[in-house]
């Protein structure tokens, strides 16, 4: 087994660190608010008080923490950053949905200090990492990948290999853009369908029995005519995603569609809708 530490215990980290306990490994554990380690060291978890601290001894390091900032602040902080506390052969795996250019320059940090890394943030949300189904979505080398890959599938059921440093986090902006252009649809439909006088349950029940309808717009469909809109994906890091994706996208010209779902999710944000999980952007039609 494996000595694992793992960085932001938010949401999806708190789970995926509950898998590893359960898996057998050794794992260390650090969260900006300590409280939230008491769970998992309940469990038998050791707690640090610093990410430098936790990494002490690790083979595999795994952050998982909000953006970029955070990200740059767990690793590469001067005085309390995990990656001067690392051993030479350990891995560090950045699970985080940053941007490419801050995981690309985690890898050159990484590189410089002699330690191998990947870009792998995770396809799949707290269900997902409940029940290890989550899917890696890596950038970086093939062998790295290879030597971590059975640590990855301990916390989820597949790894895809996208490329060379920074294509995980490329792809990883991809499949939200994809999805929050999907439940942005699907809120704009149901509006439609009330103001047209159809019943949004038929319409829905209707148009998730066509070819057209995916899985992601069918059950966000059922979380909005429910009214559930408890976070599972918040509203508030769905727009941080698109902006991240539109950056990388470049002129609005590039991704027109990107960039008005885009406007959707920061209008549900200036609404303060925040907190709520994507589904809640129905609320904005009625």
């Amino acid at each position: 087994m494996a000595k694992i530490s793992v960085l932001g215990l938010g949401a999806m980290g708190g789970r995926m660190a509950k898998r590893l306990v359960e898996a057998g490994h050794a794992v260390t554990v650090w969260n900006r608010t300590p409280a939230a380690t008491a769970p998992l060291v309940g469990l038998g978890a050791k707690a640090a008080s610093t990410p430098r601290e936790a990494v002490v001894g690790a083979d595999i390091v795994l952050s998982m923490v909000r953006d970029d900032d955070a990200a740059r602040i767990v690793w590469l902080d001067p005085e309390t950053g995990a990656l001067a506390g690392m051993g030479n052969d350990a891995v560090a795996i950045e699970s985080s949905t940053i941007t490419p250019e801050a995981a690309k320059a985690l890898h050159e940090a990484c590189d410089a200090a002699g330690i191998a890394c990947l870009d792998a943030p995770v396809a799949g949300s707290r269900p997902q990492a409940e029940a290890g189904q989550l899917i890696f979505l890596v950038g970086g080398g093939e062998a790295t990948l290879g030597l971590v890959e059975p640590v990855l599938l301990a916390m989820g059921s597949a790894a895809y290999l996208a490329g060379g440093p920074g294509a995980g986090a490329t792809l990883k902006l991809m499949v939200n853009t994809l999805f929050g252009v999907q439940v942005a649809a699907m809120a704009e439909l149901i509006g439609l369908a009330r103001r047209s006088g159809i019943d949004p349950a038929k319409a829905v029940e209707i148009i998730g029995n066509t070819p057209t309808a995916s899985l992601s717009a069918k059950g966000a469909a059922a979380g909005m005519l429910a009214g559930n809109f408890a976070p599972m994906f918040p509203i508030e890091l769905v727009e941080k995603d698109f902006g991240y994706a539109e950056a990388l996208a470049g002129s609005g010209d590039s991704a027109p569609v990107m960039a008005a779902v885009h406007a959707v999710f920061a209008r549900a944000l200036a609404m303060g809708m925040g907190a709520d999980n994507l589904t809640g952007i129905v609320r904005l039609y009625g």
